[in-house]
């Protein structure tokens, strides 16, 4: 791990984080906000080579934004991020069926080797977590299946199992693996096997999407790695001296109005209930992060609470300090708001799968348009 990483961490002053959110190949609508927010920065810095990795300090994401935060670490700017899902997502996303299975290899199927081809061009062969080719703090979350418990997994060279000594030290694990991992959403992708120790003492977990965790929404875990003491980076926490940017995949809510209770037999509860899960736990991740931030921008997440933004001047909205500014950008994917996006001819049950590879150009319009509706860097006052 190069000095340079590690004085960054300890360097004086604001820091910000970056979380990107899961979701297959709706991880493009994640792309384009990027860009958007990139595009924002270099006007404002007049440096049109800046890349997201030199604003933001720490880069966090699960699934699909695992890629996303891993490419943005690695130095890649959001033109080649975009390339790597449009000219890969139709081989990477697609469903994984038996025979797809049977076929590949835990290392050829082809979102493994996108993915160690990819990091392999921008950093070199064999690149790890501990590379010393990534520009900024870098978390991943995964499933281990093995221990039935969540894994975030960083590169902080002071973080307790990234000691060089440990025969087990996570910095010498492949990058693309860990990203991979972190893709493995069961029924779509293999699961991924990762194998930690050296000589004699090795020894392999299984590991899956870190999605199917409670952390598919990242940005609550990165603000606690940030600032908990056992994790060892210890930035200094307050809406003025950190930012959290959270770039979720679309959302809408899956009503059933026409429901009746004999329609919830088990089958139905099997493929509902896991979903429904999930995204109570990215929601309340993102409630958690607006009582306890600063909102300066998100939309509504139900009538009662509403959006939680805090303009300057306004009241406070919370009766304790606020500990983080945040920002919440999320694309209502619901037909009447892909119709606010000025996207009626976009049909809401095509942008909502991240398998929906057949609709790629109309996942990337919804990103565009949202980002030019919503994404201002007014919202990062204080931070730029």
């Amino acid at each position: 791990m190069t000095a340079s990483l590690a004085d960054r961490i300890a360097s004086p002053g604001p820091k910000k984080i970056l979380s990107c959110d899961g979701g297959g190949i709706l991880g493009l609508m994640s792309v384009e906000i990027l860009a958007k927010l990139e595009s924002e920065l270099r006007a404002k810095s007049g440096n049109p080579k800046l890349l997201l990795c030199d604003y933001f300090d720490f880069v966090c994401g699960t699934s699909t934004g695992a890629i996303i935060a891993a490419c943005i670490a690695a130095g890649m700017d959001t033109d080649r991020i975009r390339a790597f899902y449009v000219e890969g997502g139709k081989d990477m996303f697609d469903k994984a069926s038996l025979l797809k299975r049977l076929h590949y290899s835990y290392n050829d199927e082809p979102l493994a080797k996108k993915l160690r081809g990819e990091f392999s061009a921008a950093l070199g062969a064999d690149t790890t977590l501990g590379s010393p080719g990534l520009r900024s703090l870098l978390m991943m979350v995964m499933r281990n299946a093995t221990t039935d418990s969540p894994w975030p997994v960083c590169n902080n060279p002071a973080a307790h199992y990234n000691r060089p000594d440990r025969p087990d030290c996570n910095l010498k694990l492949p990058l693309w693996q860990l990203v991979r991992a972190s893709t493995a959403a069961p029924t779509f992708f293999p699961p991924e096997v990762v194998t930690f120790g050296e000589g004699d003492e090795t020894y392999g977990f299984v590991f899956v999407d870190g999605g199917v965790t409670t952390y598919n929404n990242a940005a609550f875990l990165a603000f606690q790695m940030a600032t908990a003491a056992p994790y060892k980076i210890g930035w200094a926490s307050g809406a003025d001296k950190l930012l959290i940017v959270s770039v979720g995949t679309g959302s809408v809510a899956k009503a059933r109005p026409g429901l009746k209770p004999a329609d919830m037999w088990l089958l139905d509860s099997a493929k509902t209930v896991p979903g429904a899960l999930m995204n109570a736990a990215s929601a309340g991740w993102d409630m958690a992060c607006r009582v306890l931030g600063e909102c300066r921008w998100g939309g509504p997440i139900d009538r009662e609470f509403g959006d939680m933004v805090v303009s300057p001047g306004d009241a406070p909205n919370f009766t304790g300090t606020k500990q983080f500014a945040y920002v919440r950008y999320d694309p209502d994917v619901s037909q009447p708001g892909l119709d606010e996006l000025g996207l009626p001819d976009v049909k809401s049950a095509d942008v909502q799968t991240l398998d929906s590879i057949e609709h790629i150009p109309d996942i990337r319009r919804v990103g565009v348009a949202y980002a030019e509706h919503c994404v201002k860097l007014e919202h990062l006052r204080g931070f730029v």
